[in-house]
């Protein structure tokens, strides 16, 4: 009876939910029946339920395994680049954050959280585009004025430059909407601590450091562990739009979303592709429940769960 009073009580939030729910379940729950498509031997005739079973049952991870040097260089990037996202990233959205947070004047901070919001919504393929306006070899800004103090340079040969490069799209990309996710944590700080700590003599830099920082450091580590699921997952698009998958440059830019792409989609073997997916989603997994227990044994306060 209690319980029927309650759902009644909580009808129009139930109902304000129930789209939401329907859109994940349709996107994301129903979609896992496609598992089974890793454990077949997939063809277009039999489609996923009427293709015979994979013989062995394992046959579809055996040439992610057979190829373990490509297998390791792609999670190696896939993980690596993904930290160096999301540590550059967050030093640039928090020191942006704290910079508005000490601007008094209203309309120049909305002008500002608007400017830098536009990269985020940039495709790919036009931030392709930019950056091979800036370093192509041939009609290249930043290449042409290298050549023009007698450096030659090309770019789009030498993989090692790239690690840079995508970090410094990912940020441009990214700081602006991250910022106004710290900026608004920043707003909800008690300003009397600050009162106070101007009181005792705290120059700003001191303030900084010694109290938002402590204080942000919840956000930080809640925004760092809905990231650590898509760890071992590489950006498909960005790889197309920015290097059009060029071999050359593979040694930094072969993530495993792009090992898969370029090993199975384009040969057609969709279970294939969906055996590497079923790998990615259970080491993201694995990575998750460690992460958050390893958080939640430093801060119980900073565990998502």
């Amino acid at each position: 009876m209690k319980g029927k009073k309650t759902f009644k009580k909580d009808f129009p939030l139930y109902l304000m939910a129930l789209p939401g729910v329907a859109v994940l379940i349709a996107f994301a729950y129903i979609p896992m029946a496609g598992l089974i498509l890793v454990f077949k031997d997939y063809n277009y005739k039999g489609g996923i339920f009427g293709s015979p079973w994979a013989d062995p049952l394992f046959k579809n991870f055996e040439f992610f395994f057979n190829n373990m040097d490509n297998a390791l260089r792609a999670t190696r990037n896939t993980v690596g680049l993904n930290i160096l996202f999301f540590v550059f990233g967050t030093i640039f959205a928090v020191a942006i954050a704290i910079m508005l947070s000490e601007v008094k004047n209203k309309h120049f901070i909305k002008i500002s959280q608007s400017v830098m919001f536009f990269p985020y919504f940039i495709s790919w393929m036009v931030m392709g585009a930019i950056l091979n306006a800036l370093l192509s070899s041939e009609v290249g800004v930043i290449s042409g004025a290298l050549q023009k103090i007698g450096i030659s340079f090309d770019f789009y040969s030498s993989p090692g430059a790239w690690v840079v490069i995508l970090v410094l799209v990912s940020v441009w990309q990214s700081t602006g909407y991250n910022s106004v996710i710290y900026y608004g944590v920043l707003s909800g700080f008690d300003t009397s601590i600050y009162e106070a700590a101007q009181v005792d003599g705290a120059s700003k830099w001191q303030q900084i450091t010694k109290i938002t920082l402590p204080l942000l450091r919840p956000t930080i580590t809640i925004m760092f562990l809905l990231s650590v699921g898509n760890m071992l997952k590489g950006n498909l698009n960005m790889m197309i739009g920015l290097t059009n998958l060029n071999p050359m440059l593979l040694e930094v830019t072969d993530v495993i979303d792009v090992f898969v792409y370029r090993s199975g989609v384009q040969n057609g073997d969709m279970a294939f592709a969906s055996a590497v997916s079923l790998y990615q989603s259970i080491f993201g997994f694995v990575l998750v429940m460690v992460s958050n227990k390893l958080a939640k044994m430093y801060d119980s306060d900073t565990s998502l769960f």
